[in-house]
């Protein structure tokens, strides 16, 4: 299945943090449905020099670019203005076993 890297940085406006605040909880909801799903690999906050969240990372794993946009097109953080600058690229994320 297709992997991707989603790499955020957040709006910097005096609003910013207040947005993220208010969308976190349905970001969350939406990640642990991605879970469910076996769609979400590993995602986090990007951090500032004092600690302050300035992003988002994830890894997320769809059967099609087309089932990423559907995703992309709901998530909390697009639609409640978070997200400012987004890449997304495809990915092959390496896998090793512990006997190697």
């Amino acid at each position: 299945m297709p992997q991707y890297i989603i790499y955020a940085k957040d709006y910097t406006d005096t609003d910013a943090v207040h947005r993220r605040m208010e969308a976190r909880s349905a970001h969350f909801e939406g990640v642990k449905a991605l879970k469910a799903r076996g769609c979400f690999i590993v995602g986090g906050a990007l951090l500032n020099e004092d600690g302050r969240m300035i992003g988002s990372m994830m890894v997320l794993e769809f059967p099609t670019r087309a089932d990423l946009d559907a995703w992309y097109a709901q998530e909390p953080y697009v639609i409640g203005k978070v997200w400012e600058n987004v890449e997304i690229h495809q990915a092959a994320l390496a896998t090793f076993d512990a006997s190697s």
